[in-house]
């Protein structure tokens, strides 16, 4: 069972609540706005800050791009 994509619609991120990225090939969600990657594992997303990667600007940049 893959990532559900329709969670997209109900989750958001937990500092800012902000809309969250799917990256299927990464396996992560991402907040532009603060710049951090949550893991998802075994198809759970991880929406814990100390759990997330930080992101630097340029990483983000390149999100847009795809």
């Amino acid at each position: 069972m893959a990532f559900d994509k329709k969670l997209l619609e109900v989750v958001a991120c937990p500092l800012c609540k902000g809309k969250l990225v799917y990256q299927a090939e990464e396996q992560q969600l991402i907040c532009r706005f603060d710049r951090l990657a949550f893991p998802i594992r075994e198809n759970i997303p991880v929406l814990i800050e100390s759990e997330a990667a930080s992101l630097t600007l340029d990483e983000i940049e390149a999100l847009s791009h795809d």
